[in-house]
């Protein structure tokens, strides 16, 4: 039986079945070594992460105050509250303290137990807010506030400005970066290999954890000096992967 011939075809329909084979056998030819490229530069890499760190100064403090007030009605001490809370916000606001919020509001019942039998005697009432102020002011601002009606200062940390941890957090992901590199650089080297180009790169993180809290306790009703108030240093983080062929 002989095979017709393909429409516009210059090959004659018997030898175009043994030119096939050929053709697939020269596209092979050049596939296999791009192929074989692809799969070294795939499987022959290094991956080393940095790690960098930037202290800089804490320059504000954070903090978070509040009042609190027992009475025998849920009215009683929730308008109470109230009006105290109304008048530290004031005073905070004339202060022009930075990202003044409510954090808290709270009205509880209190209980006593006589005999093993529970019974409430009264309530409280609790509002709660945070704020920032530069740290050389906090510690007057703080006194002030307890006689504009808080009664209960439950924490302060420090923190640097948002600029000063932008920049640090900057810095801190060259150092990572610089980590990384210094690493399989000494690698390399141990191992006799030469790095060729880095593939990937993977930024973890870079953040400025947030800082502990501290002093929680009742304000004092009346405050003969300035509570002292001392900041200090704050530590950014970054880290950065690297993956890098050979």
């Amino acid at each position: 039986m002989t095979r017709s011939a393909l429409p516009g075809s210059q090959f004659p329909s018997g030898n175009l079945w043994k030119i096939l084979p050929l053709a697939m056998l020269v596209c092979a030819t050049f596939l296999l070594p791009a192929f074989a490229q692809e799969k070294d530069k795939l499987w022959r890499t290094l991956s080393v992460s940095g790690r960098g760190v930037e202290a800089i100064p804490t320059t504000l403090a954070q903090v978070s105050l509040g009042v609190e007030i027992q009475g025998k009605t849920a009215q009683e001490v929730q308008q109470e509250a109230a009006r105290r809370s109304s008048a530290v916000v004031a005073f905070l606001k004339s202060k022009n303290v930075e990202k003044l919020q409510t954090t808290g509001i709270r009205l509880n019942p209190v209980y006593s137990y006589t005999n093993n039998v529970q019974q409430i005697t009264g309530y409280a009432a609790n509002n709660t807010v945070s704020f920032r102020i530069p740290t050389e002011q906090a510690g007057t601002l703080l006194d002030d506030a307890v006689k504009a009606g808080a009664t209960q200062i439950n924490g302060i940390s420090f923190v640097a400005n948002d600029e000063a941890i932008a920049a640090a957090q900057k810095q801190a992901l060259k150092e990572a970066t610089q980590d990384a590199r210094q690493q399989a650089d000494a690698i390399f080297s141990a191992l006799g290999f030469k790095s060729k180009e880095i593939v990937s790169i993977q930024v973890n993180n870079a953040t400025a954890p947030p800082p502990p809290m501290f002093l929680r306790a009742e304000a004092a009703k009346s405050a003969d000096a300035s509570t002292p108030v001392i900041g200090g240093e704050q530590q950014v983080e970054a880290s950065v992967t690297l993956q890098i062929s050979y």
